[in-house]
């Protein structure tokens, strides 16, 4: 079967392309998007060419795109170009220059095809490309979603090529006479893509031949078994995951339970920052005694009693805020403090731990409100005797996450309530009470 129909056949099994969209062809002028333009025109699709000039190889590149403009111009098809000063951008940005031209070069053309009403984007990736891909993630451990390389298609961006080898695309541009330009770095091997393309495969395929379509044959059935691994995982995950607030947890118990234990733990824990080399640690934190944690690059994973809790990592707030006798409304992180002063008389002592009623004359402004810390203690209401915070703490079983997010009033350096828990002995009312002080934590 020619490569036409082929071609054809690929856009209706994938359903890249339903009759009546427009899609916009991303066309360095190199041989693969060469081909998908002329294969688009010959299919009747309503196409336009876009073309990215990075700047990066000088007389190469000006060759380049006056290619592409001559190739739209021959093929009567709209024309969208732009040039970027890829090095200025990777510089200010600190990522390489592949990088920078990639981020450069999708948001660019996803911008054009918004505005000009196109319904897609393509790009030209063909099976090598695709076969490339999976031996490289294989090679960095990107575990099963790595398997099923380039996809056909991702929500606005089609990869219509996917079906074809580099030798049918060739074989076409030689039968036809097509011209095309060729870029001179993917000559050298300095590039990991490049360093698979001409050392990898070739090697290879001097022990099989027909390793690149049938490797791409297994990339189709992975791509069909991630499908139900997913579902799989979805299910155990209901069962392993609980969000509580901003807050995840995991119950010990049951992951300790569960098969395949590690990777329902790689499923859970990388949506946290943990890297395949951190697993090992967090597995092991089921063992651990409560308190001990592993910090990832965005998450600390924290052994609680029959828990492992799961917390963003976040910006430490201002170590404390002043709060003036006149100060009516307090927000903070997890809630709001409401502050008013009342004479006590005939007064009723509220029981809810959200509110405090603390005697005015033992009470020096400003107030203070801070996080707790170690070595703060106070004087439990109803008790003599002072008592460490930290202690309070695990007589009330707070796990390392509640207490992390605890409050204090402080006043002459003196600890008069926890916010939310209880009051310090020595600003309860009394019957000697003129005036007092209630407050209100109304958590968030």
């Amino acid at each position: 079967m020619d490569l036409l129909n082929r071609f054809k056949e690929y856009l209706s099994k994938e359903k890249l392309y339903t009759p009546g969209d427009k899609i916009l062809l991303a066309v360095s002028g190199g041989v693969d998007s060469v081909i998908m333009t002329h294969l688009c025109k010959q299919a009747g699709i309503d196409c336009g060419i876009a073309h990215c000039n990075f700047q990066l190889r000088g007389a190469e590149s000006t060759r380049d795109e006056t290619f592409v403009t001559a190739l739209a111009n021959e093929l009567a098809l709209p024309l969208y170009t732009i040039r970027f000063d890829t090095e200025t951008y990777a510089t200010e940005k600190r990522v390489s220059i592949q990088v920078a031209a990639r981020e450069l070069r999708y948001a660019w053309l996803e911008e054009t095809r918004q505005q000009h009403g196109y319904t897609c984007l393509a790009t030209a990736h063909h099976m090598q490309d695709n076969v490339e891909t999976v031996l490289m993630n294989f090679s960095k451990g990107t575990g099963i979603a790595g398997l099923h390389g380039i996809l056909p298609r991702q929500q606005h961006l089609i990869r219509p090529l996917l079906f074809a080898q580099k030798s049918d695309i060739l074989a076409l541009a030689a039968a036809n006479g097509y011209g095309y330009v060729e870029d001179s770095s993917n000559i050298t091997v300095k590039y990991t893509r490049n360093y698979f393309r001409h050392k990898v495969i070739p090697v290879i395929q001097e022990t099989y031949p027909a390793a690149v379509p049938q490797m791409a044959a297994s990339i189709d059935r992975f791509r069909e078994a991630e499908l139900l691994y997913n579902e799989a995982v979805q299910r155990h995950k209901k069962r392993l995951l609980f969000q509580q607030g901003d807050n995840y947890r995991v119950p010990v118990l049951k992951l300790q339970k569960a098969v395949p234990q590690q990777t329902l733990a790689w499923e859970i824990f990388k949506d946290f920052g943990c890297s395949p080399a951190q697993l090992p640690q967090v597995i092991d934190l089921m063992q651990s005694e409560p308190g001990k944690w592993v910090e990832t690059t965005s998450h600390r994973i924290i052994r609680d009693r029959v828990w492992l809790l799961i917390t963003s990592l976040e910006v430490q707030e201002a170590p404390l805020i002043v709060i003036e006798k006149e100060t009516a409304v307090v927000p903070v992180k997890g809630g709001t403090l409401k502050l008013k002063i009342r004479p006590a008389d005939g007064a009723t002592i509220p029981t809810s731990p959200l509110m405090a009623c603390l005697d005015m004359d033992t009470l020096q402004f400003p107030l203070l409100m801070r996080r707790w810390k170690q070595g703060d203690y106070f004087y439990p209401l109803g008790m003599r005797k002072k008592k460490k915070l930290s202690r309070f703490f695990i007589d009330q079983k707070l796990s390392l996450i509640q207490k992390e997010n605890i409050w204090v009033l402080e006043s002459a350096k003196r600890v008069v309530w926890i916010i939310g828990m209880r009051i310090d002995d020595r600003c309860k009312i009394t019957p000697n009470t003129n005036h007092m002080l209630v407050l209100e934590w109304q958590p968030i």
